[in-house]
């Protein structure tokens, strides 16, 4: 390895430890964040379907444990998060088995996440305490959108869950952030099978170890401090950063 990509590498891990650590604080595993990072770097001229394969194995780990310090702290809830994973799980498999491409997506994706990232900030928390767990077939439609735009642009789902909760009112955001967890390991999980199974599985175990090391510290580290000590209006604030760090990726990309 040459001296610009031994660089090149520790820099880039350096930005995974920082953003698993600030994407697992909200119960998230850090896709778009990695995807950024990494099309920022050499490996941005791998091709989607091998960036996305390695993004979800990261996905997985990281937000698996967001989802045990969450669990832990006792903010999940089993009843609000099953109707969202059963739906997403075949949609994401799907997902996972096809490719995308499209500049106009890329643009109606970041004006959606900027949006959200400004509601969830001037968001109440008292509005959203006050109203009930969601009883009808919206959470298995949104489950199932969800998952099928994760599989196509290789991402675990809580970047849009999140503010949905939020927003319709059905979790405060510990609890969102709980269930966003879960979510984006049954996403991530079923897109990597997509990807299996249309034949285009292809891991280089060796990056990849190094890459798991890293964020594996930023997820623990992140996830215990979201779960435990920040308050809820700091963990509100900072999924809106991880939004707007989402959608200017997006925006970047189209120029």
């Amino acid at each position: 390895m040459g001296v610009n990509l031994q660089y090149e590498l520790y820099l880039l891990l350096g930005g995974l430890l920082i953003i698993s650590a600030l994407y697992s604080s909200v119960g998230h595993g850090g896709a778009s964040g990695y995807l950024a990072l990494l099309s920022l770097s050499s490996y941005g001229l791998m091709s989607s379907v091998w960036l996305k394969q390695h993004v979800w194995v990261m996905n997985v780990v990281v937000a698996s444990i967001a989802f045990f310090h969450y669990y832990k702290a006792g903010y999940h809830k089993l009843k609000l998060t099953m109707p969202f994973i059963l739906a997403s799980i075949p949609m994401a498999l799907l997902g996972g088995m096809l490719t995308i491409n499209g500049n106009l997506y890329d643009l109606l994706l970041s004006i959606t996440l900027v949006w959200a990232s400004y509601k969830v900030v001037n968001f109440k928390s008292k509005k959203i305490s006050k109203n009930p767990l969601p009883s009808t077939v919206e959470p298995y439609l949104w489950g199932g959108g969800i998952g099928f735009f994760s599989g196509l642009i290789g991402v675990g789902g809580g970047i849009f869950l999140s503010p949905i909760l939020l927003l319709k009112g059905w979790a405060d955001v510990k609890t969102a952030a709980a269930t966003a967890a879960l979510f984006i390991v049954a996403n991530s999980i079923s897109g990597l099978a997509g990807t299996a199974i249309s034949g285009n599985l292809d891991l280089d175990l060796s990056l990849l170890s190094m890459f798991l090391i890293t964020i594996s510290l930023g997820g623990y580290v992140g996830s215990k401090f979201g779960a435990k000590h920040a308050s809820n209006s700091l963990v509100r604030k900072l999924l809106a950063i991880v939004l707007i760090v989402a959608a200017t990726k997006r925006i970047i990309e189209l120029f």
